[in-house]
């Protein structure tokens, strides 16, 4: 077992385990979760959320931000500037779309988040702009349980 300095278990996921936390998500879920794909700017369920708590992957659960660090990017996604611990979030160069791009995955389950930008605000001036879909919410109070 992998476990992050933050106390997760961050050992990766089989490809069987995947497919079967998958398996309930809708079409458009799985095109941005499990196939990189993106969500359409200004219509994500959390781009507007401000309860306070933690935002955690929609696939396995892995704490990903907490609601202090998100700002009002003005991009139409939600944005943060840091996550919950570094070792929850894996960077990939992303070349696609005749650009380079930092791209964001879950680091226990691969599920694409989003991008990393460096135009974000103090302290880190990092904007993770990430996809409503790739991500769930628990309030604070509320107990993390990572699917296993």
């Amino acid at each position: 077992m992998t476990t992050s300095q933050s106390g997760y278990d961050i050992t990766p996921l089989s490809s069987e385990r995947v497919n079967a936390l998958a398996a309930d998500f809708t079409p458009e879920e799985r095109q941005v979760i499990l196939h990189q794909g993106t969500e359409r700017p200004f219509c994500g369920v959390f781009l507007d959320n401000k309860k306070t708590g933690t935002y955690v992957c929609r696939l396995c659960g892995l704490p990903l931000f907490k609601s202090g660090t998100k700002f009002d990017s003005g991009t139409g996604w939600p944005s943060f500037f840091q996550p919950v611990d570094k070792a929850h979030v894996r960077d990939i160069e992303d070349v696609s779309h005749g650009m380079r791009r930092v791209e964001n995955r879950c680091a226990r389950c691969d599920a694409h988040l989003g991008h990393v930008f460096d135009d974000g605000p103090a302290p880190t001036h990092l904007r993770y702009c990430m996809n409503s879909a790739s991500l769930g919410f628990v309030e604070d109070g509320q107990p993390i349980s990572l699917k296993s």
